[in-house]
């Protein structure tokens, strides 16, 4: 199986929100990054079964971009919220068996502390609209590879 990994784009700024974080959206210029990074993204032929985000706004708003141009279901699972790890993983993994190649929505540090693990170890960053694919060895506990990894600079060229 093959895993992706998109951190949600470009924020309005914790420091000076001043609402609840969870409603925290995309800046105007993160929506225009994520579509460009959307398009990118299918012209590399991902194409992955299902669309799994944190319900926290950013996320769901990367992730409905990233949906409508791959033309795939998006679902939010509070699970990838925060402190999301191997365990939510596998529960997922579980969950959507019947799914080939799902691709996660969510945040850091949960998803370079989760790649991380799911290698062994090692050094990962996620930033801000990267995308990254881990091919399993096994779901159950999930391991496997770190394929590539591509920062938001190659993917909005």
């Amino acid at each position: 199986m093959k895993l992706y990994f998109v951190r949600h784009g470009l924020a309005e700024d914790r420091e000076t929100w001043t609402e609840d974080d969870s409603l925290r959206p995309l800046t105007k210029q993160g929506v225009a990054r994520m579509k460009v990074t959307a398009e990118t993204i299918q012209r590399l032929g991902v194409k992955p079964g299902l669309i799994l985000t944190s319900p926290l706004v950013r996320a769901r708003q990367t992730a409905d971009i990233l949906g409508k141009a791959l033309g795939v279901e998006v679902v939010e699972d509070e699970a990838l919220g925060f402190s999301f790890g191997v365990g939510a993983l596998a529960h997922l993994l579980e969950e959507h068996a019947a799914v080939k190649d799902l691709l996660l929505v969510g945040h850091e540090p949960d998803f370079s502390t989760l790649i991380q693990a799911l290698m062994g170890g090692g050094r990962v960053v996620v930033k801000k609209g990267s995308l990254l694919r881990v091919d399993l060895f096994s779901t159950n506990p999930p391991s496997g590879e770190l394929v590539w990894s591509l920062p938001p600079k190659v993917l909005n060229l």
